[in-house]
């Protein structure tokens, strides 16, 4: 079985998708888009190579607690697309149709050749394009404005339609400490709110020493 190089997995996500989902960020992106908060995944030999298998207990595990879907972000996924492909027909194999997979990419269907169309098909949802951080937008699970999520299955269709169009209030973020002594986010936040959250996290005694949102080799405030 193959490897996949990650940067971090977490349950419960409920920032990224519907319901209780597994987030899997796998490691390493050439895109490079600016104002990406999560420039801690963009180098190539970051993270840890894990054995797809070990993922596939991992989300086994996670079922088993209520996951309703697997998010997986990065970096970028289809930068890694035979390992990407791999897990995602070990995730089918487990459980069937009935839990959905949400796929950001920063490509769009246009530029997938072969491989990493194979991985794409076995996805319920694809959030693509590049993040443009000069095109702000409101809805939900995406950076900006020229990103779309496309509904590839019937499942989607019922668990997404509702939400191809929404425009919360307010982005659902999760925000909680990580191992490091530092702090975890996970969501899609709006353009501006990051200087923001540095504030606050000074304000409560927090002084992050260094932020995934910008080029680094530490991380004390992790972004998803």
């Amino acid at each position: 079985m193959s490897t996949l190089r990650i940067s971090r997995t977490h349950f419960p996500v409920t920032a990224l998708g519907p319901g209780l989902r597994l987030g899997i960020w796998v490691q390493g992106c050439t895109l490079a888009c600016r104002g990406c908060m999560s420039q801690d995944t963009w180098n190539p030999v970051g993270g840890t190579e894990v054995e797809v298998d070990d993922l596939v207990v991992l989300w086994r595990e996670a079922v088993g607690a209520g996951a309703d879907g697997l998010t997986i972000s990065g970096g970028e996924p289809l930068q890694q697309p035979a390992a990407l492909r791999d897990l995602l027909r070990a995730v089918r194999r487990e459980t069937g149709q009935d839990k959905d997979v949400l796929l950001f990419t920063g490509y769009d269907e246009t530029e997938l050749d072969e491989v990493r169309r194979g991985a794409a098909d076995l996805v319920d949802v694809l959030v693509t394009g590049r993040y443009d951080v000069a095109a702000p937008t409101s809805r939900i699970w995406r950076g900006s404005a020229n990103q779309r999520m496309v509904l590839r299955t019937e499942l989607a269709r019922r668990r997404y339609a509702e939400y191809v169009d929404h425009e919360p209030e307010s982005p659902r973020l999760q925000v909680g400490p990580a191992g490091d002594g530092g702090v975890w986010i996970i969501g899609v936040p709006r353009r501006g709110a990051l200087p923001g959250l540095t504030h606050d996290l000074r304000a409560m005694g927090l002084p992050p020493q260094d932020v995934t949102w910008r080029p680094s080799r530490d991380s004390t405030a992790s972004g998803e």
